[in-house]
């Protein structure tokens, strides 16, 4: 695997993070990040950029796991202890709830991963 490493530091790295999450070019932050809800592009619209050789892989996957479970822990514990519902009402809401917020976060958390991969300028190529 060929690794290659090219500093991106045009942009500081609350700048890169706020458009990657926002699903903006993390170079300029006009050109759309991804082309559909989670298909991202080979290169910025607008400045060129090329996006098309970073891989996010499971990076997204693992921290809106990690973002939804924790918002899903204070939910839970005030349903089975304040509440007195029964378990298809508990499971309707919490896979509604984990649905929903999973759908939120992942294009985001993707965006992010891009952006971050983006500015290390860490490019992978399993040739």
């Amino acid at each position: 695997m060929l690794v290659v490493m090219t500093q991106n530091k045009q942009q500081s790295f609350w700048t890169v993070v706020k458009r990657g999450i926002s699903g903006r070019c993390p170079n300029c932050g006009k050109g759309r990040l991804f082309v559909s809800y989670l298909t991202q592009v080979e290169k910025c619209s607008y400045c060129k950029e090329s996006f098309g050789h970073i891989r996010a892989d499971d990076g997204p996957a693992w921290l809106t796991i990690l973002i939804v479970a924790h918002l899903l822990a204070p939910l839970l514990f005030f349903v089975l202890s304040k509440e007195n519902w029964p378990d298809w009402k508990v499971m309707t809401v919490t896979i509604t709830y984990i649905l929903v917020l999973m759908a939120i976060i992942l294009p985001r958390a993707k965006g992010f991963f891009i952006g971050m991969i983006w500015r290390s300028g860490c490019i992978g190529s399993e040739k």
